[in-house]
């Protein structure tokens, strides 16, 4: 629970000082060109979700977030998984950053826009933020740990093709044919 917790506050903190810097000074019309035109800051504010999805539906996702929130703090009871605890801890991070958005930034309570920044190669790509980052990583981290067969409590599935005790791949077997009358 540690981890989680260590993970969630660092990209949370990230998040809150990433944004304050960038709008006391960042402005919409005047964005900052690096490395070319592939890396742009520029100062956006976001009322839907990713690739600006929902615009209209602000608190929708404000009340998603929230349910991400309460099911990770719920779920960090049974946690025994360091794996678990990263990918949790970032998706839990970044759920918080956005959250903290939607509840405190104008126009108005539960209905804030989302401050988006970073821009790469900005017109084949959504501008996006810290927290939207540790949420893309997080869902990366928890499909690779699902997949290999890792488990909240720490154990893997050792009954998955491919997968061995000592997690050796190794060849599915035959079923043995019974013994005895």
């Amino acid at each position: 629970m540690a981890v989680l917790a260590a993970v969630a506050a660092f990209v949370l903190a990230a998040d809150i000082t990433t944004k304050a810097i960038v709008v006391a000074h960042l402005r919409p019309d005047q964005p900052v060109h690096l490395l070319g035109n592939v890396l742009t800051l520029w100062l956006t504010r976001n009322p839907g979700a990713a690739f600006s999805v929902g615009t209209g539906e602000t608190i929708v996702f404000t009340v998603i977030a929230f349910g991400v929130v309460v099911y990770i703090a719920r779920t960090a009871r049974r946690l025994y998984s360091v794996g678990w605890a990263i990918a949790l801890g970032l998706l839990l991070g970044g759920a918080m950053g956005n959250l903290g958005d939607r509840i405190f930034r104008a126009p108005g309570l539960f209905r804030g826009y989302v401050v988006d920044w970073i821009g790469v190669v900005p017109r084949y790509y959504p501008i996006f933020n810290l927290a939207d980052s540790a949420i893309v990583c997080g869902g990366i981290l928890t499909v690779i740990l699902a997949l290999r067969g890792y488990h909240l409590d720490g154990t893997r599935s050792v009954g998955q093709p491919g997968v061995g005790p000592d997690d050796e791949p190794r060849e599915p077997s035959e079923p043995s044919e019974p013994t005895g009358p």
